[in-house]
């Protein structure tokens, strides 16, 4: 059930498009975490993700780190160059796998690609990984996947998200990307997650 009003567990989501980010203010502005894009498809890597998620973690932010899945990439190549860049350490957020378009010449069989993906990204780190994507897209591709944890993607006024076909409920919820956060110039996306602050311990890397 969602959590309300006083309560939210909020966070941001950032990249190299953020630009400098000051995470002591993100934190004292009442953020309690962030994920940080980390790499994309086979050789793209964030420039700023090693700054961000280190400084993240010094200004006493949960951390996590994603990978933006390219759906004409192989996975096992996807998983090398985030296994090679990303730094996921305990304490941390379980990885998260964004998947939210598909490339042109994707390749043909996505469900079992992604879901080598996510398990080598099980058998690494020991967690489940965090699915994300717009609720559109899972429920066209994603709906035997419910056994992930859902980061979904819904810019509403409403005080919940719809749930793609598959999952029973959210974990984290973006709901906006034109958010405005001290310690960020311009627009950010916005999160926030289903529980409360000890549910999100509890969901971090041990």
């Amino acid at each position: 059930m969602a959590t309300d009003g006083a309560g939210e567990v909020q966070g941001v989501d950032v990249s190299k498009y953020q630009g400098t980010i000051d995470f002591a203010k993100i934190k004292a502005a009442g953020m309690t975490y962030v994920f940080v894009k980390a790499t994309q498809g086979i050789t793209g890597v964030d420039p700023d993700y090693a700054r961000n998620i280190a400084a993240a973690r010094a200004a006493g932010l949960v951390a996590g780190t994603y990978h933006f899945y390219e759906t004409n990439d192989d996975p096992s190549a996807q998983f090398g160059n985030f296994k090679q860049h990303a730094d996921v350490k305990p304490g941390d957020l379980p990885p998260v796998v964004d998947i939210e378009v598909l490339a042109q010449g994707s390749r043909p069989d996505l469900a079992d690609d992604l879901r080598s993906f996510l398990a080598q990204l099980e058998q690494a780190y020991g967690v489940k990984p965090i699915l994300y994507s717009g609720v559109s897209f899972a429920n066209e591709y994603l709906t035997g996947f419910g056994a992930y944890p859902l980061w979904v993607a819904e810019y509403t006024s409403a005080p919940a998200p719809k749930v793609p076909t598959g999952w029973s409920t959210w974990t984290f919820w973006q709901y906006s990307q034109s958010g405005t956060v001290p310690g960020i110039s311009g627009a950010v996306d916005m999160d926030r997650f289903n529980g409360t602050a000890a549910q999100l311990d509890a969901l971090r890397i041990a």
